[in-house]
């Protein structure tokens, strides 16, 4: 989305805040969100509001620039780029506005330019990207004010300072980034860099329920060239087997249909806690196996060659990489499994 002569990445819509200025970076319309979740759990329609996972980019001259936000909701981080190269952490705080002074190091215009741009994006993007708290919480909502480039121009980055591909990724908390301190240490988000791709990253903690709306929309997305489905999780203590095989067949077929020839990677389930509970035939472990099967099942129900399947724990090979719920990945499980899954995908691609 450009606005302004900015980029708005991953950003669906830029709703006016309430009770303050600015506009909430929101990952899905309205109307998408407003149709998630269960009557009896309701949470996607709140979890779909986190601003986790967009970015505001844009290239300018002025070496000083003030970029105006707020945290509309809990604490969290905001990690500044300049291309692909990390250049400040920024903790936002609930009800106060925060003005970034920022500045371009000045060894930027000491070095080859052709040594800087060996990463994805060039090295003249600013990208202001929204993080997280790693506590767990209602989420990280972010509005943007205004920036700052005291007389000089701004404009969005042109197609040659950005990745050539984008990655497209659907699945749970883990997808979202869950247990990474900082969002670039997310699984798929380490995919992404090690393949050299932009990354859309529409994960939705605790409210993976591959919906109707949900599954219409990641469909109808033009501006991505490869999906990741990381499905199942969140939906074992909701749904049978049977409905979740349903949902997750409605979501893929509306996904290929209207993408033919886009390669797709179904992940099955991570592995959690409930593979090793002491509690025999535990529900939660009799699902974790079914719905990893009914994910095999659709791989070759479909039989299409650019739909592929990447088994869970072949990606996350070592239990001691979760965190401490034993669900999620910590830092570096996150990271083991982003090299696991890049490796495996470009020998697919």
């Amino acid at each position: 989305m450009i606005f302004n002569d900015l980029e708005f990445h991953n950003v669906a819509h830029l709703q006016q805040a309430h009770g303050v200025s600015g506009l909430l970076l929101q990952r899905f319309p309205q109307k998408i969100r407003y149709a998630l979740g269960t009557e009896d759990r309701p949470n996607g329609r709140f979890v779909a509001e986190q601003s986790t996972g967009c970015e505001i980019r844009f290239v300018t001259e002025a070496r000083i620039l003030r970029v105006v936000l707020t945290a509309t909701l809990g604490e969290g981080d905001v990690v500044i780029y300049n291309g692909d190269y990390v250049h400040s952490v920024h903790r936002l705080v609930p009800g106060r506005v925060h003005t970034l002074q920022l500045e371009k190091n000045v060894r930027f215009g000491e070095v080859h330019k052709q040594a800087l741009d060996t990463g994805r994006f060039s090295s003249d993007v600013w990208r202001i990207a929204i993080s997280r708290n790693y506590e767990a919480g209602i989420g990280f909502q972010v509005a943007f004010h205004h920036l700052e480039t005291f007389g000089h121009a701004h404009r969005p980055p042109h197609p040659q300072e950005l990745p050539g591909k984008t990655l497209l990724a659907y699945g749970s908390s883990i997808t979202h980034g869950s247990g990474a301190t900082v969002h670039h240490n997310a699984y798929i988000q380490q995919t992404a860099r090690r393949l050299g791709f932009d990354i859309l990253n529409k994960g939705m903690g605790g409210s993976c329920l591959c919906e109707a709306e949900m599954a219409d929309f990641l469909a109808d997305q033009p501006a991505w060239d490869v999906a990741t489905l990381e499905l199942g999780v969140n939906m074992r203590e909701i749904f049978s087997t049977e409905e979740f095989k349903s949902r997750a067949r409605y979501l893929i077929e509306q996904i290929v249909t209207k993408n033919i020839g886009k390669p797709v990677f179904l992940i099955t389930l991570f592995p959690n806690s409930s593979d090793h509970l002491v509690s025999e035939a535990h529900p939660l472990t009799l699902a974790n196996e079914q719905f990893s099967q009914a994910i095999r099942e659709l791989h070759h129900e479909f039989a299409l060659p650019h739909l592929h399947l990447i088994e869970g724990h072949d990606i996350l090979n070592d239990f001691s990489a979760l965190a401490a719920d034993l669900i999620h990945p910590s830092d570096y499980g996150h990271i083991l499994m982003g090299e696991r899954l890049a490796k495996r995908m470009s020998e697919l691609l």
